[in-house]
């Protein structure tokens, strides 16, 4: 197949470039070679590379800065969406990512591709609107909602955790918010299984197993033993000034997936420790990135 992957230099983009590319010949476009919210640039990008497969891993995922960012969230996540629908017409499929924050976390089991949509922030609202069109604009999709992304690239809850672990003696990371840890290489795997299986529509993809923010911590110091030398410490949501409300429970049902492939993504546990145990030098390096996830110095 030829397959466009557009933000092929991103945390998700990067693994997607990366596991396509054995097999297939595969194209990618960055922030930097084309502009999402511009509807003759994706006209443009997609006649150039004329692609069977467009993979859209382009998105504003700064939570809270889309908040106070609004139009520019949507733009991309959204009106973003619609453009690159428009100039596929039907020539290609598209491959979309939304996210667990179109929940409002109120129903506390695993949310299927069935539950309704109540997003509790601008982020998720946004996603939730590029999920709308894509799924009224075409029939040649595939639609995959994750959760508490972490990779080698971009922004990163690991690294963020081991970072501010050098430097402090104690962290406090919130315990009353719970989803799923999802390793972008595995979700990436899975991913390819949809796209080479020839299926469509929509599915929730993350890593086996539940967390909170706080216990997902205590496995990174854990598995980076670094367990003595820094405590972990759980506080509530309340305790933090976050300007976008999150969700508290955000966990995600992987069956629909499970039931039409046989295949199933590892339990986070392991997924976690093979990245940190395959990435130590580089995760331990100086960065001045934020992470997604809500961590408190102290």
């Amino acid at each position: 197949m030829k397959i466009l992957i557009l933000g092929h230099k991103g945390m998700l983009g990067g693994e997607l470039f990366s596991r396509f590319s054995f097999g297939h010949e595969v194209a990618g476009k960055d922030i930097d070679g084309f502009d999402i919210t511009s509807a003759a640039d994706c006209r443009d990008v997609i006649e150039e590379v004329g692609p069977d497969c467009v993979i859209n891993a382009a998105a504003y995922t700064d939570v809270d800065g889309c908040e106070t960012d609004r139009d520019v969230c949507f733009a991309v996540n959204a009106q973003g969406v619609r453009n690159v629908v428009e100039a596929c017409g039907d020539s290609a499929c598209v491959v979309h990512f939304s996210t667990d924050y179109v929940f409002d976390g109120t129903k506390k089991e695993p949310y299927t591709e069935n539950d309704p949509t109540n997003p509790l922030n601008v982020y998720g609202q946004s996603k939730l609107e590029g999920e709308r069109y894509l799924r009224e604009m075409t029939d040649d999709y595939i639609l995959v909602r994750t959760a508490w992304l972490y990779g080698k690239k971009g922004r990163n809850f690991v690294r963020t955790i081991l970072e501010k672990a050098e430097n402090a003696d104690a962290l406090e990371v919130v315990a009353d918010q719970v989803g799923s840890p999802t390793y972008t290489r595995d979700l990436a795997g899975a991913v390819q299984v949809l796209v080479e299986g020839g299926h469509r529509g929509l599915y929730h993809l993350t890593n086996r197993g539940r967390c909170s923010w706080y216990e997902f911590a205590l496995k990174i110091i854990e598995f980076a033993d670094l367990e003595g030398r820094v405590e972990v410490r759980p506080i509530t949501s309340d305790r933090l000034t976050r300007k976008a409300m999150r969700p508290a429970w955000s966990v995600l049902s992987a069956m629909k997936f499970s039931n039409l492939t046989g295949r199933t993504l590892r339990f986070w546990q392991v997924a976690l420790k093979e990245f940190i145990d395959e990435n130590r030098a580089w995760l331990t390096a100086k960065s001045t990135e934020t992470s997604h996830g809500v961590v408190k110095q102290s």
